[in-house]
């Protein structure tokens, strides 16, 4: 007769207890809560109690100075009659409407480029990004004052050719589009999720499209532009919103003021102007809370209208 040794049981054959799971389990959870907490605490204290302050205050006569007085709708009554308020409205959508597609034109017009497999893609794409890195900063926005001031680069490059250039800044007509340049000028951001992007989309579309003869733009218009939809429709949100919160390149280049006559003065620059300057807190609370509703309104046409022009990959249309 043969004998068969009998194997000892292995840690996993081996039962554990139901309540000693739930201790191991409620250790893991009180081990998460612990790395969650810096983030919960920054966003109750630095994100939803601010807001919630800002909500009543916007309902509020607030000078910093004393007690905020109780005031209903007011504050919100005031913007219509408020000729500044409907100034800043303007200069900002026009910066939007502008701004948003050219950069993610040239984001993507430069994805194209670099996705091409050129020697020393790392460095190019790095240089190209830096300007994202540094195009909200005070410095970029200062030598910003300085290229297209009146004795700035762009005159001197025109005055090379005989053409006699402006203070670009100062003049009305084109203080905005120096700004829009500026928001153009850094695309790094959605170029290099573009990148991505494009490094995802399936080579053997393309290799059936040359066979049937397809031209390099219809491969763009029917291949690559589908495809890339969910990307650019996520840089189209992240930029839009990044564009209705722009402050630091106007408060910059126009000193604070807007000017000249308002025709930098961005909604976020307003609001500053009447909270830091004016010190009348509840009305530029109701302000913010204006921009957010537009924000939130805009967003959600976005997504509304995606259906008919956003493609995914798993979408039975």
């Amino acid at each position: 007769m043969t004998l068969t040794p009998i194997r000892p049981a292995t840690p996993a054959e081996t039962p554990v207890p139901r309540r000693a799971r739930r201790r191991a389990l409620g250790r893991q959870d009180g081990v998460a809560h612990l790395f969650m907490a810096p983030w919960l605490v920054g966003l109750v204290a630095i994100t939803l109690i601010p807001m919630l302050a800002s909500l009543y205050l916007s309902f509020t006569d607030y000078n910093i100075l004393s007690a905020p007085t109780f005031v209903g709708a007011e504050n919100y009554e005031r913007m219509l009659d408020d000729s500044r308020f409907w100034a800043s409205a303007r200069v900002t959508l026009v910066y939007v409407l502008v701004s948003v597609p050219l950069q993610l034109a040239f984001a993507l017009g430069l994805a194209l480029v670099l996705d091409k497999g050129l020697r020393g893609l790392p460095v190019y794409r790095s240089a190209y990004y830096l300007p994202s890195l540094l195009g909200t900063s005070v410095a970029v926005a200062v030598l910003w004052r300085q290229i297209f001031g009146h004795d700035g680069l762009v005159n001197q490059a025109l005055g090379f050719f005989g053409i006699e250039g402006t203070n670009w800044l100062q003049n009305p007509s084109t203080a905005l589009s120096t700004l829009i340049v500026l928001n153009v000028w850094t695309f790094g951001s959605p170029m290099v999720i573009f990148l991505a992007g494009l490094r995802q989309l399936p080579e053997e579309l393309y290799e059936a499209a040359r066979v049937d003869g397809a031209s390099v733009v219809r491969q763009f218009a029917s291949i690559t532009v589908p495809l890339l939809t969910p990307i650019i429709f996520f840089n189209l949100i992240l930029q839009t919103i990044g564009s209705f919160q722009a402050f630091t390149q106007a408060h910059v280049v126009s000193g604070g003021t807007g000017g000249p006559v308002d025709s930098t003065l961005f909604y976020t620059l307003y609001i500053y102007q009447q909270a830091f300057v004016n010190f009348d807190m509840g009305y530029a609370s109701a302000l913010a809370w204006v921009l957010l509703g537009v924000i939130a309104v805009i967003t959600a046409g976005h997504f509304l209208l995606s259906r008919y022009w956003v493609f995914y990959g798993d979408s039975d249309d």
